[in-house]
């Protein structure tokens, strides 16, 4: 019999896992599919063509994991750090945006000084919820000394910004990113581009509250765009390999059916095939719906809590385009090192918040945000000699697609080929192969409910203490046992690994007392 179940192989439940083998635990991981990583993982789409099918750039993970787990001897190296981001403008007019640096032709001294400043607050208001990551949340409603002291600390580090900034960040923190920018900034271009980081992978708009919170979530562990040697398949193996060397055992191809019960506690796991695994502490890095509604079962859990659960907002939003290219392609205006940097289609807000428009009433966008990279251009190992590949996100994209997407899929798929065409006219006579995953795609492949990135709609009533929902938010479940550590839980998704390293933290606090 093992200590602890580990019910997924993502990178949060592989970090839990590693934390918790470290810590002496006898540790079993259940990955449903052939590798582990789930959406952080590199695979094959074409012959010879390898891409990081669902995430694609590195931009939240935690450096303390990254040191604890000593990733950088387990084989985690970076193709390319500090990746610039490029707004992309038809006319090859494109804005390089780096930190709080912006630099283009049509680009003021106006616009730069603003973002002087919008970087300067931005960054020391990111840094506050920063500071949240690698906590486990106060709980709501209670007097105990440890969550007076936690959210006390919370008030303490908004107080010390100061009189100013702490009024902007209650200002802001719960608006919508157009307001803000409009503000702030002249330039459409460099508006449209920044309005993203307030909206990708989530189901709002630039004119959407919390879309401000959104962006400094994107921020908070230092909003450096990487890409990691090998995809990002090779974070998730280089946590695995870490795992591992602690004692972990990792099972793949081991999906789980239900979860055991002896009374109200959690006594194991039973799998598609018949076999049970008894263990008296189960983790889910799975999303809360999956945990509760189809492992569990509703009818284990109080109503209220149920209803709670049932009502999370999980709607995914975002599509991912893979192209096999038998040459880079020529973006207008873009040299071959400017083209290696994350590269947005966004060229404006109102052309964002169109393209939202779309998604409310159940259809995909025709002229979408789309987030492009060329991490060939880096990496020789993701691609043939002289040949290359092209991974974006495209958004909006509604899993809940009213026409269905096995109808729709095609046009929308050249609909996403056309914008890009827009900004590198060549580039069908170069695709060698096609794939789009969209959020129906994304659901079954990486068993994702809703094929939503955050697991849970990321989102100021969602969040910390209320992530997933009240009862849930410190990790432990009402079911006596049970854990959760995926995306659904504090503080959210990316490729991050806070909610696991937390997750194992709590499991360890409570088997001590």
């Amino acid at each position: 019999m093992t200590d602890t179940i580990i019910i997924g192989g993502g990178h949060n439940g592989l970090v839990c896992a590693a934390y918790l083998a470290k810590a002496g635990h006898k540790v079993t991981v259940l990955e449903a599919r052939d590798k582990v990583g789930g959406a952080a993982v590199t695979r094959e789409f074409a012959p010879g063509f390898k891409v990081s099918a669902c995430a694609h750039l590195l931009y939240l993970l935690d450096e303390g994991i990254q040191k604890e787990l000593a990733l950088a001897s387990h084989g985690l190296s970076m193709a390319a750090t500090d990746l610039a981001t490029m707004a992309m403008d038809e006319q090859g007019q494109h804005i390089r945006i780096s930190g709080a640096r912006i630099e283009g032709a049509n680009v003021t001294d106006a616009d730069q000084a603003a973002m002087t400043e919008y970087h300067r607050y931005m960054s020391r208001f990111a840094a506050v919820l920063g500071g949240l990551n690698n906590r486990v949340p106060p709980r709501l409603g209670t007097s105990t000394g440890k969550d007076l002291r936690s959210l006390a600390r919370l008030g303490w580090n908004i107080r010390k910004m100061g009189k100013h900034d702490m009024r902007d960040f209650l200002r802001i923190t719960g608006i919508n990113v157009y307001d803000v920018l409009q503000e702030e900034f002249d330039n459409e271009l460099l508006k449209g581009a920044l309005s993203v980081d307030g909206v990708l992978g989530s189901f709002l708009g630039t004119r959407s509250n919390n879309s401000v919170f959104c962006a400094l979530h994107r921020m908070s562990q230092g909003g450096r765009y990487s890409l990691p040697e090998g995809g990002m398949g090779a974070v998730s193996n280089a946590i695995a390999a870490a795992a591992t060397q602690y004692g972990a055992e990792i099972r793949t191809s081991s999906p789980v059916k239900r979860l055991l019960l002896d009374f109200d506690q959690v006594s194991g796991v039973e799998l598609e095939n018949g076999e049970q695994l008894m263990a008296k502490t189960v983790v889910s890095s799975a999303d809360p719906k999956t945990t509760f509604n189809q492992l569990l079962g509703p009818q284990h859990l109080e109503a209220g809590f149920a209803n709670k659960i049932k009502h999370l907002r999980s709607r995914g939003c975002v599509a991912k385009l893979h192209l096999a290219l038998d040459s880079l392609p020529v973006f207008t205006g873009l040299g071959e090192t400017q083209s290696g940097n994350r590269l947005l289609i966004a060229p404006s807000m109102n052309y964002v918040e169109r393209a939202f428009n779309h998604a409310k009433y159940g259809e995909y966008s025709e002229h979408p945000v789309i987030e492009i990279t060329l991490p060939s251009i880096h990496d020789d190992s993701v691609a043939p000699q002289g040949q290359h590949v092209l991974s974006a996100n495209v958004q909006w994209a509604p899993t809940d697609l009213k026409m269905g997407w096995a109808e729709a899929k095609h046009g929308f798929t050249e609909a996403v080929i056309d914008v890009i065409a827009r900004y590198a006219p060549d580039i069908r006579s170069s695709i060698l192969h096609t794939e789009m995953l969209t959020p129906e795609d994304i659901e079954q492949q990486f068993l994702i409910g809703g094929g939503h990135w955050h697991h849970v709609e990321l989102a100021m009533d969602q969040f910390l203490m209320m992530r997933p929902v009240p009862g849930a938010a410190q990790y432990a479940s009402p079911v006596d046992g049970l854990w959760l550590c995926g995306a659904g839980s504090h503080p959210g998704g990316g490729v991050m690994g806070c909610a696991g390293r937390n997750a194992a933290n709590a499991i360890l606090k409570t088997n001590r007392g």
